[in-house]
């Protein structure tokens, strides 16, 4: 029967755009669509949006699917071709059950289902994995013809998708990335969101995210990592040493998609946990998934139990059904000390979703943004100097807060809130790179090193948890004092990983990892590979939230202090080092996490087969892949940085940088 089913599946892959019109299909009971977009196409620019989406399919169908996706215009303000979704089930199945003539295809094609996996993806039916509108494809079409010819790719071809688009099978050599995506990438005069909202409803671009777009998002687990090294440092700068976080507060907001990993963090960091979340559905999900331990939609009864886990010095994750203003105002009214604040909502989109306002149920709010979106402008600003003004009461009383890299902070002092340091140009509360992740981590090398065993097998993944141990464990013994810490946090990480039920969706783990680091454990996890001790091939990426990927200068390049954070030549020259070093494929974005105009960034794959030649690639590519960055930030004269690629060129004969020469600032001061 099994082989019936794979069979099936595997036809239906190779067969793309079904030869026959499917039948029109009801949207599924119980699920949690994507907020409907806004309203923005005249009826010339609509009938466009139409005829862009009926270029996919025969001529005897344009009459019947035009009004089909009109209303779906209507109704969601995008055409998601519903009609044309799969029967069958979504979610990363063993590479061998792909039909491919690739193996590299085969793992790329695991990574598409996993990201749009129920059990993952935040709005599967829309082909939104997180964020809100951070999509794999625009459209069913545009997944059903990208299967289709993975299904059909040599090794001498590469697939170029175009914002989700699949535009075709190029000749290209078996050196070359199997597929390039970009996603997003406009002309930068028109990267702001209401041309997002513009072309997106045209169908001829899409927000890919970071690692939506780029086919290697790995559910929560994806963040919870950096998110535990945040919370466990930020800590760190707040306790004395002999102090732990047990029965101290870590408060923010967001459980929906990168965000729900922050309870889990905090468990795992031995701290109270509160995450506030308006969406019913997205709190119970994380809570059925033993991300967060309980649920209370009551403030009062939130209090109460705050002060019972403060006094027991508890370790407990929970969940508010509710706006996090509530929280940030009742507990300065109950005198309830706040160690830690944050905010990880989806503030790159504030007007469609991913932020709401206090004062509005979800559904209300839902409502308010599609019927009058300039009301419901005001009242998102309004919240957030309100919640703005009720941080400023606890930061008075001693609370680190730091900003998450969501454009919580911009969007705030967008909204005329009180934000802004003396001189008026920086914001009173750092970010959390350029405080945390960006000197201790970044400098240094330190980034999301991610992999996923596409055998499916829990049991390979427990061996490749073992074996970067042991990796990293070897590397420490002779590590420089700088990165003592970070090579300890990351072996306690990947120690306690299995015990720590991480895995949604497929059998992947993420650690942070330097070049060496990374190098070393794909290493070994080929030559596993090839001995048969792992049995099937594992496909290795990051998050693009890292040493060299994202150009964001309000997140990941937050701590580049000599005017060049508002560049992007890194990860440009990231996405074009990689792609011709051995990655299997790579993508550049426009506009992840932050939001459209606010960032690129770039990411990789590599497939890992257990041959000499992957061994090859995986040097050769994850090498530059991370110094790279620490190159750039070198030159932006960050001192961790220069040590670090210091000491890589001591080892790596063939690396030759530019290093700065410091100046003493007497020298400047008296010149203007």
């Amino acid at each position: 029967m099994k082989t019936i089913i794979e069979n099936s599946f595997k036809e239906l892959i190779k067969k793309g755009i079904p030869s026959e019109l499917p039948t029109s299909k009801d949207y599924p009971k119980g699920g949690n669509p994507a907020p409907k977009r806004k309203d923005i196409l005249s009826p010339e620019e609509k009938k466009l949006a139409i005829k862009n989406a009926l270029r996919y399919f025969p001529k005897s169908w344009h009459l019947e699917l035009a009004k089909e996706f009109a209303k779906e215009l209507k109704t969601y303000g995008r055409i998601y071709m519903h009609r044309f979704k799969p029967d069958y089930q979504m979610f990363a199945r063993p590479i061998h059950e792909y039909p491919a003539k690739s193996q590299q295809a085969a793992g790329i094609m695991l990574m598409i289902q996993n990201n749009l996996d129920p059990a993952v993806a935040q709005h599967p039916e829309e082909l939104i994995t997180y964020g809100g509108n951070g999509a794999v494809f625009q459209n069913w079409a545009q997944y059903l013809l990208t299967m289709q010819y993975l299904s059909e790719m040599t090794e001498e071809q590469t697939l170029h998708i175009y914002s989700g688009h699949p535009m075709g099978l190029f000749p290209s050599s078996k050196e070359a990335p199997r597929v390039v995506v970009t996603n997003g990438m406009m002309i930068p005069n028109y990267s702001k969101p209401d041309d997002w909202e513009k072309f997106n409803a045209l169908g001829v671009t899409q927000y890919g995210q970071m690692t939506a777009g780029s086919y290697m998002y790995i559910g929560p687990q994806g963040i919870v990592h950096g998110t535990t090294i945040t919370v466990m440092n930020a800590f760190r700068k707040v306790l004395q040493k002999e102090e732990t976080p047990a029965g101290k507060i870590f408060l923010t907001a967001g459980l929906g998609g990168m965000s729900g990993a922050q309870p889990k963090a905090g468990n795992i960091a031995k701290c109270i946990t509160i995450c506030a979340e308006v969406n019913p559905v997205a709190a119970k999900k994380r809570h059925e998934q033993g991300w967060v331990d309980e649920l209370i939609d009551q403030i009062d009864i939130l209090v109460k139990r705050t002060k019972e886990a403060i006094a027991n010095k508890e370790v407990v994750s929970i969940a508010f059904i509710g706006n996090v203003v509530e929280i940030w105002e009742q507990f300065n009214k109950e005198q309830i000390f706040i160690h830690l604040g944050s905010d990880q909502t989806s503030l790159h989109n504030p007007w469609a979703g991913g932020y709401y306002p206090v004062g509005l149920s979800f559904e209300e709010a839902n409502k308010l943004m599609v019927i009058a979106p300039d009301t419901f402008k005001a009242k998102v600003q309004e919240s957030l100097r309100r919640q703005i003004n009720a941080i400023n009461k606890h930061t008075a009383r001693g609370t680190y807060f730091f900003d998450y890299g969501n454009a919580f902070l911009l969007e705030a002092s967008r909204a005329g809130a009180s934000v802004m340091a003396e001189n008026n140009i920086d914001f009173k509360y750092p970010s959390y790179v350029q405080d945390i992740l960006g000197p201790m981590c970044f400098d240094y090398g330190f980034g999301p090193f991610r992999w996923v065993c596409t055998s499916g097998k829990p049991e390979d993944l427990s061996i490749s948890d073992k074996i970067a141990a042991k990796v990293l464990k070897e590397i420490k013994q002779n590590s420089p004092e700088e990165i003592q810490q970070q090579m300890q946090d990351n072996i306690t990480w990947i120690e306690e990983a299995e015990d720590n039920k991480l895995v949604v969706g497929s059998q992947a783990r993420i650690l942070y990892a330097d070049a060496e680091g990374r190098m070393k454990i794909a290493e070994a996890f080929n030559k596993a590979i090839q001995s048969g001790e792992i049995s099937a091939p594992i496909v290795l990426g990051r998050d693009h939230h890292d040493v060299s990927g994202t150009d964001s200068p309000y997140r990941e390049t937050s701590n580049i202090y000599d005017g060049s954070k508002f560049t992007a030549d890194m990860a440009i020259h990231n996405v074009i080092g990689d792609s011709f070093r051995g990655a299997t494929w790579v993508s550049i974005h426009n506009g992840g996490g932050v939001g459209w105009g606010e960032v690129i960034n770039g990411g990789f794959g590599l497939l890992l087969d257990g041959s000499d030649e992957a061994n090859k690639r995986l040097r050769n590519m994850l090498f530059y892949d991370v110094n790279n960055g620490i190159a750039r930030r070198s030159w932006a004269r960050n001192e961790e940085a220069i040590f670090a690629i210091e000491r890589e060129m001591e080892r790596s004969p063939g690396l030759k940088i530019t290093i700065p020469n410091l100046v003493n600032e007497d020298i400047l001061n008296n010149l203007m």
